[in-house]
């Protein structure tokens, strides 16, 4: 059997150790994906173009902050999650039992929501940490997402 089918980016961006693909329409982002390091691939709309140009400003400056059209996604809980999260301030991280106090709900279920989030970057999922260090990162416990957040959070003086 062979792996799942990669979804197709409408651009890739090279970043320091790794990669930034985007999926969108002409209107929308669907979704924007961590990847190995790999070749930039040139935007295939309006777009992506943005996308691009906004994701390389951020890469090269902590400081910019990308707004997006992000197409809806998520259940009503991710969204409570992912509206948290997008509130962090560049330079700060909050606890997953932080945010779990401000939701009423469990740790575990919002590093669920951190694990789902289809916008990172966008929606800074990597400033959500665990009490005693840095936590998972994109459902992952190990290897290379976590040194991808490893990098942001050192890009943005964390």
């Amino acid at each position: 059997m062979s792996p799942p089918a990669e979804p197709p980016y409408q651009v890739v961006i090279s970043a320091a150790g790794f990669s930034l693909g985007v999926c969108c329409d002409e209107e929308q982002i669907h979704g924007i994906a961590f990847l190995l390091p790999r070749p930039a691939v040139a935007a295939r709309n309006a777009l992506a173009a943005e996308a691009a140009s906004q994701l390389a400003a951020y890469l090269a400056d902590a400081e910019f902050v990308p707004v997006l059209p992000l197409r809806p996604a998520g259940t009503p809980f991710q969204r409570g999650v992912w509206q948290h999260i997008a509130a962090i301030p560049t330079h700060q991280t909050r606890t997953y039992g932080e945010l779990a106090r401000a939701l009423h709900n469990a740790p575990r279920a919002v590093g669920q929501a951190c694990g789902a989030n289809p916008f990172p970057v966008i929606v800074p999922c990597h400033r959500v940490v665990a009490t005693g260090g840095l936590g998972g990162f994109a459902g992952q416990r190990a290897g290379f997402l976590l040194d991808v957040k490893r990098w942001l959070l050192a890009h943005e003086g964390c």
